[in-house]
């Protein structure tokens, strides 16, 4: 395994994180200048989050679509590699038998 696997899921992680809170700040103006109603009673902050999540998540797959398709052939590529290393151990058993 090389290092250039994990960091790329901690960097599609830290990019997925950042455009969050960029809009979860982004809703929790919004509310606070009443552009957007407000939470009933003291549920404001898990609104604003919901809020957040429902803009990040998009915002996330068109913004973020190059680093997704090559985290993906990374994932593509690791198992095809342990199909691989799986039939060769399978065919070394078969052999053995």
């Amino acid at each position: 395994m090389s290092a250039a696997k994990p960091s790329a899921m901690i960097r599609y992680t830290a990019l997925r994180l950042l455009i969050f809170v960029g809009c979860f700040f982004i809703a929790g103006v919004a509310v606070h200048f009443g552009l957007v109603p407000s939470g009933l009673g003291g549920s404001n902050v898990v609104w604003v989050m919901l809020l957040g999540l429902v803009l990040s998540a998009p915002l996330s797959f068109v913004l973020l679509r190059k680093q997704r398709d090559e985290l993906s052939e990374q994932i593509v590529t690791k198992v095809d590699r342990t199909k691989a290393r799986l039939d060769a151990n399978r065919t070394r058993e078969d052999a053995v038998q």
